[in-house]
């Protein structure tokens, strides 16, 4: 049977469990908000670092007693050294709370002031005095929100190049097989595969690269701003001995925001990184599509490629084998571009000094990175380093295709090829049968012109693909 204690906050008297580290303010906010995920604990962890990094500098500034300076950093410490599923005990608020994130400030706030209590019984911490001084949520939270998203992008881009490096792998494999092209779903022009995996290639490297350009954007940190941008209740050396401290804790160059009012009412910054994640999850369902697409068969599909059987595909079928990992990764991608809609409205919402969807705005980006992070290692290591070519099926395709009529358009002109092409389709021949049979080309003028490996100028882009 639970048992519990009594504390009281500016509303009266809170009925608390005995063995929980949080206090008032966090037990209302459990019952008034009890549905929708928990509040990450990315964001919980960069709040305990800002509420290390507000003790050091209030200490130094002599608005805060050196011996409760030093509890509260020692008590952030401790639960910065938890693991995640330890941590999580005393943080059991919900994302869908007040706008602002300000109960989880509180949350934080209060277990710092019991874990301090724990360590040392005097001298007394209080969680909005000590705790919470030269702060408020509306400029802690926000700046959280940055550390939490800045952090989050790093797993994210390392995973990102790793796919690359892998599809460079097969790109150099595969740089002279000859496949047939398709445009509007319908035949096109030879081209190799390595040349069509290093579009691919090219798109991830572009999405990287917008990420590496813009996620600096993060840096910029409005604490210090307190309660509406204008800094009331601190000294004016705080919010740059704050930036100072959560650059020296993180090795970060962290900076202050330009304009405090922006930090709190607005995060533009997140809305214009996330797009970057949008745009990268947009490429990544193309380059799944191909991939499943080349994929299907084996047998009544394109069947170019063989992806690898990391499980039974069906309950009913034996010996299915399903693309699950681009299934994952292009359900993934839709939550993304779910949740860049969320981010953008979010964000354009607020009254006058604050943006009020706070937290949803932030537990939709690090949801978008996360699931991408762990997709795309899902597809690199469990697809693309398996995948394999079916160069025979490749070839077959080929010579069948008609579209490799283009070749002989310099030499007997447009409307000739044109006419071999519909003929060859019409009689169901092969391109040389009718080709021959149209008498505008003799068999050695075919075979010299209409070469597939010559038509996708490889040799011309052998230079420029290994630089």
């Amino acid at each position: 049977m639970t048992t519990y204690r009594e504390e009281a906050d500016t509303l009266g008297t809170v009925q608390i469990p005995a063995t929980a580290l949080w206090g008032p303010q966090t037990e209302r906010s459990r019952h008034n908000f009890p549905h929708g995920p928990l509040m990450p604990l990315a964001v919980v962890r960069a709040l305990l670092e800002i509420k290390r990094a507000a003790a050091a500098v209030n200490g130094d500034l002599k608005t805060l007693a050196p011996a409760k300076a030093d509890l509260i950093q020692q008590a952030a410490a401790k639960l910065l050294a938890l693991d995640d599923r330890a941590l999580q005990a005393d943080f059991p608020l919900h994302v869908y709370q007040t706008g602002s994130g300000t109960q989880t400030n509180m949350n934080v706030n209060e277990v710092l002031a019991h874990v301090a209590g724990q360590l040392a019984p005097q001298p007394a911490i209080a969680a909005n005095d000590d705790v919470n001084q030269s702060q408020s949520s509306n400029d802690t939270f926000p700046t959280a929100m940055n550390i939490a998203a800045y952090q989050v992008l790093t797993p994210l881009i390392t995973q990102l190049t790793a796919l690359i490096d892998a599809l460079k792998v097969k790109q150099q494999t595969y740089w002279r097989t000859v496949k047939i092209g398709r445009t509007h779903l319908q035949d096109a022009t030879p081209l190799t595969f390595g040349q069509e995996i290093s579009g691919w290639v090219a798109m991830l490297t572009h999405d990287r690269a917008y990420l590496n350009q813009l996620k600096g954007a993060l840096l910029a940190l409005p604490i210090g701003g307190t309660a509406v941008g204008t800094g009331l209740n601190t000294q004016p050396a705080f919010a740059g001995q704050m930036v100072a401290a959560l650059t020296t804790a993180y090795q970060v160059p962290f900076r202050l925001s330009d304009n405090a009012f922006a930090g709190l009412a607005a995060h533009s910054e997140l809305t214009v990184v996330h797009g970057a994640l949008k745009t990268l999850a947009a490429d990544l369902v193309k380059i799944g599509n191909d991939l499943r697409f080349l994929a299907s068969g084996p047998r009544a599909g394109y069947g170019e490629l063989t992806i690898p059987a990391n499980e039974p595909g069906s309950s009913i079928m034996p010996g299915k084998v399903n693309p699950t990992q681009v299934e994952a990764l292009t359900m993934a991608a839709a939550r993304v571009m779910g949740n860049d809609t969320t981010i953008s409205f979010a964000a354009s919402q607020g009254n006058f000094e604050m943006n009020v969807y706070k937290p949803v705005i932030i537990a939709a980006f690090l949801e978008s990175a996360e699931l991408l992070t762990g997709t795309l290692a899902g597809l690199t290591t469990k697809l693309v380093t398996g995948l394999r070519v079916n160069a025979q099926r490749m070839h077959q395709l080929v010579d069948e295709s008609l579209m490799t009529v283009t070749a002989l358009s310099p030499h007997i002109g447009y409307h000739h090829a044109a006419e071999i092409a519909q003929q060859a389709e019409k009689q169901g021949t092969t391109l040389r049968v009718a080709a021959l049979a149209s008498g505008y080309v003799t068999a050695a003028d075919f075979d010299q012109w209409v070469d597939p490996l010559k038509m996708t100028n490889v040799e011309r882009q052998t230079e420029s693909k290994d630089d």
